[in-house]
């Protein structure tokens, strides 16, 4: 497809948020009156779904112990469930599956949620999450549970396939897609420092307005729009902590056991749940009995036949080194360097045999294959959406971004006048004001 000269709205990301907002957006555009798709050209440097969104894990939970992210995706959850086939999703529920030192936030999150109407079940005490557990799944076994959340809603959905879907009814409203073309630039003018055009390696594209949802490749856009690399943060005490950075990356840990993926079928035959452990019992190797830790540790599980068994990961790790020395490209399985090692795996199918006998012995089934990828994180490791440079919407999502399939219909109305609360809470603005998001005992950064 050629490159236009000039489009009123330019989206940067052919993953879940720029699709989502353009399409949203022809459809907002249109329903007032003021335009469509036409209006609206999408641009990815590779293809679609080539970044984080068609690598993801695909899971789609509520389970967060900050409020305003409970009630973002409990919006995206709706959103998935509006078109289960087109999206891929399979609503099969999530389990958040805790020790004692969670055990307290976790009955918060579920007050919560049955308060916004989010239907959940909470079992506490360690005799009767076993005795739940394994009128599930009969080989339940992992140790130091003390509260079970089981999410009756949510689930995963394949991440290709929805990305694809979400492609198509971008185009069904005309939005144009346009890939394989790297925006390497802005410009601005009129002595504003508003966008009036989109540089990229194929040619110059003037602009109304710049929506930039390029997940891992935040930074690299915040640095071409010139925007602060460290924030101000203030403290409760009211004093500031100072010159922190605005990015640092993560390294995700997932992998898949090679094994048919109904072998995870629960007592009845049906598909189980998303499975998220977090535990303090000590991990021994399901190889040769040694102690691997006796720290909090986490993971979580899946059967998936788009991955072809058993899917899922553990704890990311934080790269420690300059954000300006991280290599974001090659992304995911093509990197040379942020993939998963022999370590992870040892970890993980050790943890699912913790968790379920069925999984004992079967680390020889774990897929050799390149799996992984980065995270770009801010400085309290939540989203950030606003509005920069006074015509650049950002989605910084911080690696929640795929489940967030619900986030570019609140953009598009933030775009056209109709603010969301549900949004308000993610403003760039909160470190100044000190407003962040409460923190919580998980071994995850993103929980």
């Amino acid at each position: 497809m050629a490159l236009p000269s000039s489009s009123r709205f330019v989206i940067i990301g052919a993953g879940i948020h720029g699709l989502s907002t353009a399409m949203h957006l022809a459809k907002a555009l249109k329903a007032k009156g003021q335009g469509g798709g036409e209006d609206i050209v999408v641009l990815d440097k590779t293809g679609i779904a080539a970044g984080a969104s068609g690598i993801a894990c695909g899971v789609i939970r509520n389970n967060y112990y900050q409020p305003a992210m409970r009630e973002l995706m409990a919006h995206s959850v709706s959103v998935w469930e509006s078109d289960p086939k087109a999206y891929s999703y399979h609503p099969v529920g999530y389990m958040q599956i805790s020790p004692e030192v969670m055990h307290e936030q976790v009955a918060t999150i579920f007050e919560q949620q049955r308060a916004i109407g989010y239907d959940s079940d909470f079992i506490e005490g360690e005799k009767a999450c076993t005795a739940y557990m394994k009128e599930i799944l009969h080989d339940w076994r992992a140790q130091g549970i003390t509260s079970v959340l089981h999410e009756k809603k949510g689930g995963y959905a394949n991440n290709t396939a929805s990305i694809y879907g979400l492609a198509k009814k971008a185009e069904d409203e005309g939005v144009r897609i346009i890939t394989g073309v790297k925006v390497v630039g802005f410009k601005s003018g009129n002595g504003s420092g508003a966008i009036t055009a989109v540089e990229t390696d194929r040619g110059t594209i003037g602009c109304d307005y710049v929506v930039v949802g390029v997940g891992p490749w935040v930074k690299t856009i915040w640095d071409m729009l010139e925007l602060p690399r460290t924030v101000d943060i203030r403290k409760p005490d009211g004093d500031f902590a100072r010159g922190i950075r605005m990015w640092t990356y993560w390294s995700l840990q997932e992998g898949t056991l090679g094994v048919d993926p109904e072998v995870q079928k629960t007592n009845d035959g049906k598909m189980p749940p998303v499975i998220h452990v977090d535990t303090d019992a000590p991990l021994y190797s399901d190889v040769d009995g040694s102690l691997i830790t006796d720290k909090l540790w986490g993971i979580y599980y899946k059967p998936d036949f788009n991955f072809g068994g058993v899917q899922g990961g553990a704890m990311p790790y934080k790269v420690e080194r300059d954000p300006d020395e991280v290599a974001v490209d090659p992304y995911g399985p093509e990197s040379p360097e942020f993939v998963v090692d022999d370590q992870f795996a040892h970890m993980w199918c050790s943890a699912l045999a913790h968790c379920q006998e069925r999984f004992s012995g079967q680390i020889g089934r774990y897929k050799k294959e390149p799996s992984g990828g980065l995270g770009c994180f801010t400085p309290d490791n939540f989203p950030v959406f606003d509005v920069f440079r006074e015509n650049v919407y950002i989605i910084a999502d911080s690696n929640h971004g795929y489940k967030m399939i619900g986030v570019g219909e609140l953009v598009a109305k933030d775009i056209l006048g109709e603010s969301s609360r549900l949004l308000e809470p993610f403003r760039f603005s909160r470190y100044a004001e000190g407003k962040l998001h409460p923190t919580s005992n998980s071994p995850f950064p993103w929980s």
